[in-house]
C-alpha cells in the first residue's frame, strides 16, 4: 500500500471496517514428556493473546526469537490446535470447521514463508508449483488454472511468463524464488496474508522490492496482512499497527508511528534501541539494554514476564501480579504496571 493508501486506511476508524480475524484469549501449550517419567510440564508458547484484525488492515507482530510469534502464526493458519481460546474468521471458529470448510479456509489464507528455497519443492517447475493449490481448491478446468497461473505470475513481476513458467526453483535467484512463493500464496485469491519474515533470507538490495510488492498486492486486493518479524526497521512499509510480543504474550499494541515515536513498554524501548529504523528518534534516549535472557516458557516468572530483566521493575507489584492492558493513547495499549 502506498503511504497515501496507508494514511487513508489508518484514518478510517477500525470499528468502521468489518473484522476479518478475531483472536480471543488464545493459548497454545505443548506438553513436555520425559522418558520413563511421563508428563513433565508444558511449554506456554502462546499464553492469553487477543486482538482483532479488520478487513484490509496490516499488522506486524514483532519480538525476539522464541517469544511465540511462529506458534501464534501456525495457530492462525490452522496448523496448531489451541489449548484454549478461539480464532474466529469472519465470525466463525476455524477449529470447529468440517474438513470441507477447512479446505475453504486454507484457500482464504495465504502464507509467505521465510526461506523461499526451502518452501518450494525442488522437483516441480513453477507451473506445477502454482497449479497445485488450485487443484486442491477444486479448480477443475485446466484452461482456467493456466489463466490464473499466468495472471499471478504477472502480478508478482515474473514476466515474460514464458521465461519462468517451466523453470525449477534452483534455476531462479532468491528474489525470484520469493516471488514464486508470493504468487503461490495469492493464487487462490485469499482475504488474509500471513508473511513470516518474508525478506530476512534475501539480499539487502532485494528486500525493498519484495516489501513494495507485498504493499502493492495489499492495496490492489484489499488484503489483511499479518507480518511476522523481529526487525522493526521494515514494519512501516505496509503495517498500520504493531503488536509487540514477549514470552508468549502481547505486551504493547499501537499504530506504527505512534509506537516508534512513543514506545511505552521498557521491552519495546529496548527493541527500538537496537533497531536500524531511521524514524525511531526517541529510541536514542533509552540507553539501558535489558540484561539477561528471555524467560523459560516452561516455567514463566510470576507477575510481569519481563520483570527479571526490567531496570524499572516495581517490587511487590511487577514480580507478583500480571499487568492488565492500560490505555496510553488512542489505539495504544500496554501491559505494564508503570501505567497503572
Amino acid at each position: 500500500m502506498s503511504q497515501v493508501g496507508l494514511d487513508h486506511a489508518a484514518s478510517i476508524p477500525q470499528q468502521a471496517r468489518p473484522i476479518l480475524l478475531s483472536v480471543q484469549e488464545l493459548q497454545v501449550w505443548f506438553e513436555l514428556r520425559r522418558f520413563g517419567f511421563g508428563h513433565a510440564g508444558y511449554v506456554h508458547a502462546v499464553d492469553g493473546v487477543s486482538f482483532d484484525l479488520a478487513e484490509g488492515e496490516a499488522v506486524a507482530i514483532v519480538g525476539e526469537s522464541g517469544c511465540g510469534k511462529s506458534s501464534l502464526m501456525k495457530a492462525i493458519l490452522g496448523l496448531y490446535k489451541p489449548t484454549s481460546g478461539r480464532i474466529l474468521f469472519q465470525g466463525q471458529d476455524i477449529h470447529q470447521f468440517s474438513k470441507e470448510r477447512k479446505r475453504w479456509y486454507h484457500s482464504r489464507v495465504g502464507y509467505v514463508q521465510q526461506d523461499p528455497f526451502g518452501a518450494l519443492p525442488p522437483f516441480m517447475p513453477v507451473r506445477r508449483i502454482l497449479e497445485e493449490p488450485l487443484i486442491i481448491s477444486g479448480v477443475k478446468n485446466k484452461n482456467e488454472r493456466m489463466e490464473r497461473i499466468r495472471k499471478s505470475m504477472e502480478e508478482v513481476k515474473l514476466s515474460p511468463v514464458e521465461d519462468f513458467i517451466e523453470k525449477y526453483p534452483h534455476m531462479l535467484s532468491g528474489g525470484q524464488q520469493q516471488r514464486v512463493v508470493i504468487a503461490r500464496a495469492m493464487i487462490t485469491e485469499p482475504k488474509l496474508l500471513v508473511a513470516d519474515e518474508p525478506v530476512s533470507m534475501l539480499d539487502a538490495s532485494v528486500r525493498v522490492e519484495i516489501l513494495k510488492l507485498l504493499r502493492a498486492l495489499q492495496e490492489r486486493h484489499n488484503l489483511s496482512v499479518i507480518y511476522i518479524t523481529h526487525d522493526l526497521s521494515t514494519v512501516s512499509y505496509f503495517s498500520e499497527r504493531i503488536f509487540v510480543m514477549y514470552a508468549g504474550r502481547l505486551i504493547e499494541k499501537a499504530p506504527v508511528h505512534r509506537l516508534i515515536d512513543h514506545p511505552a513498554h521498557p521491552y519495546t524501548q529496548a527493541l527500538l534501541t537496537g533497531t536500524s529504523e531511521p524514524d525511531a528518534r526517541n529510541a536514542l534516549s533509552y540507553k539501558e539494554v535489558p540484561p539477561g535472557e528471555p524467560p523459560s516458557l516452561v516455567k514463566p516468572p510470576q507477575g510481569c514476564r519481563f520483570h527479571p530483566r526490567c531496570v524499572r521493575m516495581i517490587g511487590g507489584e511487577c514480580d507478583v501480579n500480571e499487568p492488565p492492558e492500560f490505555t496510553v493513547a488512542d489505539r495504544h495499549t500496554v501491559s505494564c504496571w508503570l501505567y497503572k
